[in-house]
């Protein structure tokens, strides 16, 4: 139905860091410079970037691992792709590993970019030190 991606980033912050900019609202949007309204319970709902995109939480590992299904508000009516985010420790920080399956093929290369310039890219000037 769709196409994968699967990107890494490193960051100078803990993985409780990280996992707290993804999922705390007021970090979220910090960094996307959009409205973030976010549930931290597993089955709660999402909507980021002031309503262009939304989900539901799936799974919920704190400071380990995000997964939601998640989709902008552009894609074809109920089609949602599933977006993980694995954190690990490492000497510096956290390398996050990120995964999302079944993108619309016609979306893919904006989203792939996207995730650089609109997450990994603004979270590593968050916590440039």
């Amino acid at each position: 139905m769709g196409k994968n991606l699967k990107q890494t980033a490193t960051f100078k912050a803990t993985p409780h860091e990280i996992y707290e900019t993804l999922m705390d609202e007021r970090k979220h949007a910090r960094f996307t410079g959009g409205e973030a309204k976010i549930s931290r319970k597993v089955n709660g709902n999402f909507t980021i970037s002031d309503g262009e995109i939304e989900g539901r939480n799936l799974e919920l590992v704190p400071d380990q691992k995000i997964v939601q299904a998640w989709r902008y508000n552009d894609w074809p009516q109920g089609h949602y792709s599933t977006i993980t985010f694995s954190l690990k420790p490492t000497k510096k920080g956290t390398r996050l590993t990120f995964t999302q399956i079944d993108i619309p093929d016609d979306k893919f290369e904006d989203i792939k970019q996207g995730w650089i310039d609109y997450y990994w890219n603004p979270i590593k000037q968050l916590f440039s030190r």
